[in-house]
């Protein structure tokens, strides 16, 4: 039986990093040109927003131990904000650290993070992009917030830092830096949080497949969801053997990130975009968030980040 894809809310500008709240049955996901975090709550079909002043809004991650603290990232900033989920403001803010606060990154931004299943925030920068496709390549990084207010650095010359995934033997991380075109994958050590190792285990030009790679997750068989920008679609990926299992087609061809959720984990929650590229606007449902169902996978909820002392 074929998948089931649903359109299941408003649209978005450049919706991306769903996370999955398994306590409260939660989607949150980001608006990052909207600057909004978003909160859609699937039982009472529920949409609510908070707009954030002071540049994109790229991630939200969930604090552990807390049910109204987030982590997001404004610009080249990680802060720590408190929002109650329904008002219309956030009620408190902290900055945790500025990143690339130098000549010539003053324009760069953070892009895609998560926390890993120990709690670590993982969270990765890219260079400016005045207009889609025409990218100031390899200014970006990938961090790890090792202090309340200090980071690790541990790559550099990325051009658009992207999707996360851990094993669930918690011995490899995925990444993607998407212009590459390629899932990449590292050996990962989770005690002390340090990858190495890098190897390529798909490419998308060896599949013929256009569009970039963006989010992704992964499944408890261990195999990838991957998005792809301009290509409509999300991928289906055995990591081990390279394998392409399967492809999902939507409705929308910019194509930016999945998430498992659900009472049982086997939805998967499905962020697009409508960026004008080249003078030609995204028709609807471009920039909605879509729930694919039938799958037959299941995932894990999201990770919620420790704040480090």
């Amino acid at each position: 039986m074929a998948p089931v894809i649903e359109v299941i809310t408003e649209r978005v500008t450049l919706g991306e990093g769903p996370h999955w709240d398994e306590a409260t049955q939660t989607l949150y996901f980001v608006d990052i040109f909207g600057q909004a975090i978003h909160k859609y709550v699937p039982s009472t079909n529920t949409h609510t927003k908070v707009v954030i002043e002071g540049g994109p809004v790229t991630m939200v991650v969930p604090v552990e131990g807390t049910s109204d603290q987030f982590v997001i990232s404004i610009g080249r900033k990680l802060v720590l904000v408190t929002w109650d989920g329904v008002s219309g403001k956030i009620s408190n803010s902290e900055l945790l650290i500025e990143v690339e606060n130098k000549t010539g990154y003053f324009n760069n931004r953070f892009n895609d993070g998560k926390a890993d299943p120990s709690g670590r925030l993982w969270a990765g920068t890219m260079g400016p992009e005045p207009e889609i496709g025409k990218l100031e390549k390899e200014k970006g990084a990938l961090y790890t917030l090792i202090g309340k207010h200090q980071v690790k650095t541990h790559l550099t010359k990325v051009s658009i830092a992207n999707g996360l995934a851990w094993n669930l033997e918690l011995k490899k991380m995925y990444y993607i830096d998407s212009p590459r075109r390629t899932i990449d994958e590292y050996d990962y050590n989770i005690d002390k949080g340090e990858i190495c190792n890098r190897k390529v285990v798909f490419n998308l030009d060896l599949h013929n497949i256009p569009g970039v790679p963006d989010g992704m997750t992964m499944d408890t068989d261990g195999n990838l969801w991957v998005a792809v920008f301009d290509g409509g679609c999300l991928l289906h990926i055995n990591p081990r053997t390279s394998e392409l299992i399967s492809t999902i087609n939507f409705p929308a061809r910019q194509i930016t990130a999945a998430a498992f959720g659900g009472p049982n984990l086997d939805e998967l929650y499905v962020t697009s975009a409508q960026l004008v590229v080249n003078g030609v606007k995204q028709a609807h449902p471009a920039g909605a968030v879509f729930r694919v169902t039938g799958t037959g996978a299941r995932g894990q909820p999201g990770f919620k980040v420790k704040i480090p002392k």
